[in-house]
């Protein structure tokens, strides 16, 4: 190590170890997994919700903002304000990000903390990227309750496989063997806590990213939170569906006047009597789930407030993709919600999760690729619970943590060149300065693909499958397709389309010369 970066490095530690007349404000960036547009109560679900309710309540609410439709493109659009096709993760996760820097470099160049708890899906340690603090699941998902072997006294815990690796710091567990207290979104948190206790004194502000598993398959929760649940299911998918999107009208986040999107999900009274046990079994646990995760939520703030920092911490809290219609069939004891049981939420209710969007996760549809959105920054952000309107992306977050934090963004990362982000800071949006956006957004995994541009969106899936056409003005949940009535706007889109993909496919940052 240099003389001169030693040097750096003790003034710029000093420096920020110093009392700041206008401090930075800390950051809480909470990523759930396979969360439903409607799976929150803020956003008209009847799971309990009241911290997210809170943040909601002191913060802004985003209604259309969107991810990738799929977990690892999106973590990794959230990391590095790029697209997934610009870092290598338009496909998979097993190789290192490309032509990027990470929210972490980024953060800790602003004189930040940071730390990272929970799932990663990713290929790069969190460490190397710049967070100095990680505990979690690198790869994807697992066991909530016991992703290792096999515990005495306890059911054989389903899996797809037993040896996904965890890591607690830089240390590698494969398998992992946790307490028998151990769940996901517990230990997730528990983490978490202990970081902000360990570094209270220090006056640094911190940057926290708490990405949970939870409500991803499989459908795992404490006995005490399914027992909330009891019942509430029992009148299948069309009722509640409906009480959702009455009550989203009354929360002011959909137009009063616009019917919903078809629905997909079959005739409940078409079902067997046992069929209906297990479909209402299933909605329970994944609530229990939903609200367990909130209550950590509650812990994190909690621990703020008594810490004295909560009126200078940005929360922002979003998910991944739309419930999930994926089904994954791992035999078990059949109980489900326990250890032994891999259960899969299934369309019918990832269709109702979605409400009263189109269609869910792996679709570029709305209900794949809209997420829920929740920025709450006490002292930043004036109390009058406002909802916005602006079409955000993922690739947004990083400028936008850019604007909070005062971070310069770099032109290269250990010696190699970086490709520019592509988003833009939401916080313009969140004071009710913005309301349109003057660039696409585009979308593609698997066989589905989109663009949107102002109120028009294109949008296809299926290798195929021709382009349908919407005004999202006009028809926010894609019920009229505009394809033939407008062939010159669909030639004009898929153009941007192709012409995008082009781009990101090839994308490599340019190389400064020296002189």
């Amino acid at each position: 190590m240099s003389f001169l970066f030693l040097l750096y490095s003790t003034l710029h530690t000093f420096f920020f170890s110093l009392p700041q007349e206008n401090p930075k404000p800390n950051i809480v960036l909470i990523l759930a997994d396979d969360l439903g547009w409607s799976d929150i109560g803020c956003y008209g679900s009847e799971v309990e919700t009241p911290n997210l309710d809170w943040l909601a309540q002191r913060g802004v609410r985003f209604t259309q903002m969107y991810n990738t439709s799929k977990c690892n493109p999106s973590r990794a659009a959230l990391l590095t304000g790029l697209y997934a096709h610009q870092v290598g993760y338009e496909a998979t996760y097993q190789q290192p990000l490309k032509n990027a820097t990470t929210l972490g470099e980024i953060m800790k160049s602003a004189g930040y903390l940071t730390f990272w708890s929970g799932k990663h899906h990713g290929f790069d340690h969190p460490m190397d990227r710049g967070f100095e603090r990680y505990y979690g699941l690198k790869e994807g998902a697992s066991n909530h309750f016991n992703p290792g072997p096999q515990r005495i006294g306890e059911a054989k815990p389903a899996q797809k496989r037993p040896d996904r690796p965890f890591y607690v710091d830089r240390e590698l567990f494969q398998p992992y063997s946790p307490p028998s207290d151990y769940y996901s979104t517990d230990y997730f948190t528990k983490y978490a806590l202990s970081w902000l206790d360990e570094y209270h004194n220090d006056q640094r502000p911190f940057f926290l990213y708490l990405a949970y598993t939870a409500p991803h398959d499989p459908l795992m929760a404490w006995p005490e939170d399914i027992a909330k649940y009891k019942g509430m299911y029992d009148e299948g998918y069309e009722a509640i569906r409906q009480r959702r999107f009455e009550k989203q009208k009354k929360l002011g986040i959909i137009p009063a006047n616009q019917p919903m999107s078809e629905p997909t999900f079959v005739n409940w009274n078409m079902l067997s009597d046992s069929l209906k046990k297990a479909e209402a079994q299933k909605m329970e646990v994944y609530a229990a789930m939903i609200n367990r995760m909130d209550q950590k939520i509650g812990e994190i703030i909690h621990k703020l407030k008594e810490q004295g920092k909560l009126e200078n911490t940005v929360f922002i809290f979003l998910s991944d993709n739309g419930a999930s219609a994926e089904m994954v069939n791992i035999p078990g004891n059949g109980n489900i919600g326990t250890v032994g049981q891999w259960t899969s939420l299934g369309a019918d209710w990832a269709n109702v999760g979605n409400t009263p969007n189109r269609f869910f996760k792996n679709y570029s549809h709305e209900g794949g690729i809209k997420t829920p959105l929740i920025i709450s920054w006490p002292k930043g952000l004036p109390p009058t619970n406002p909802i916005s309107q602006f079409p955000a992306h993922l690739i947004d977050i990083m400028p936008t943590l850019m604007d909070l934090s005062g971070a310069n963004y770099p032109d290269e990362f250990q010696g190699k060149p970086v490709l520019p982000y592509q988003g833009l800071s939401l916080i313009p949006a969140t004071k009710g300065h913005v309301d349109t956006r003057n660039k696409p957004l585009f979308w593609e995994w698997a066989t589905g693909r989109a663009v949107r541009d102002g109120d028009w969106k294109l949008v296809a899936f299926g290798k195929n499958e021709p382009w349908e056409l919407y005004n999202l003005r006009s028809d926010p949940y894609e019920r009229n397709n505009l394809s033939i009535q407008y062939p010159e706007k669909v030639d004009r889109l898929a153009s941007l389309f192709f012409k995008w993909k082009s781009e990101v496919s090839q994308s490599e940052p340019e190389t400064k010369v020296t002189q």
